[in-house]
């Protein structure tokens, strides 16, 4: 007789894990492998950036204060710092006018020349003139605030608290040989009669602060250009209309390295 082959059974069985593995420390250490990651990523592209933007940078930094940039976001000005083309200043902002019939001044000593000058004459509008390092050189602006314009409104012609400013900025940039950059700003009010618009007006304040140089004794052949942003430049730009966007810039370029 045959056997019968028996049937084969086969039983799944269900293991339940335990619901509690005590992982919240899986979640701590993803967290902390993120990052680590970000942190070498962000090493890692500061080696990619250019000496000089990468002393620009730290500087901006170490002088960054929230009282003087209230409003402004910081992360605006570092990104501009490290995203400029170059723009042929071949020099960093340590060399400014060294060697060059200058006065031999750093960028820092002027930055602190002029501070301390604007601290000691103009008190009363001292937090009105910011002065720090760019890519672009040394930068001094100055900046409208409520109850302290700089020009009357509608108007090219600076006041006298402006004036002022403009004489000691004078003063203290007689001696550095480098050129000179001025630019106009306007708020993003409208402004426009027959013939002018924020454009023109910003145009007409920055030749009236070269005037100003000018007539303090910074020889003409120094300035090197004079332009008129009008709104398009923002110093808050999470308000157009803040009252320090209405602003001067004078800025002490770096001087050209010397064609090979």
């Amino acid at each position: 007789m045959e056997e019968r082959s028996q049937p084969i059974i086969i039983k799944k069985k269900n293991k339940k894990h335990a619901e509690h593995h005590g992982g919240a420390w899986k979640v701590a250490y993803a967290d902390f492998v993120t990052a680590l990651m970000a942190f070498f990523l962000v090493m890692w592209l500061l080696a990619m950036v250019a000496p000089e933007k990468r002393e620009a940078l730290a500087e901006y930094m170490k002088n960054y204060s929230v009282f003087q940039a209230s409003g402004t976001s910081f992360m605006d000005k570092t990104s501009q710092v490290l995203n400029q083309p170059d723009k042929g200043f071949r020099v960093s902002p340590q060399d400014l006018s060294k060697g060059s019939g200058g006065g031999g001044l750093t960028a820092e000593e002027l930055v602190k020349k002029l501070k301390k000058a604007i601290e000691e004459k103009l008190t009363s509008v001292k937090n009105q003139v910011l002065v720090d390092i760019v890519e672009d050189g040394v930068r001094i602006q100055i900046v409208d605030a409520e109850g302290g314009m700089m020009f009357p409104s509608g108007s090219s012609e600076p006041t006298q608290k402006a004036k002022d400013i403009l004489k000691i900025v004078a003063e203290n940039i007689q001696s550095v040989s480098n050129r000179i950059a001025i630019e106009g700003h306007t708020d993003a009010a409208p402004f426009k009669n027959a013939q002018t618009t924020n454009w023109e007006l910003s145009t007409a304040r920055a030749s009236a602060a070269r005037r100003e140089l000018e007539r303090n004794g910074i020889e003409s052949s120094k300035i090197a250009r004079v332009v008129g942003y009008a709104d398009q430049e923002l110093l808050v730009k999470e308000d157009p209309k803040d009252p320090r966007n209405r602003r001067i810039s004078i800025f002490l370029l770096h001087e050209k390295a010397p064609a090979s």
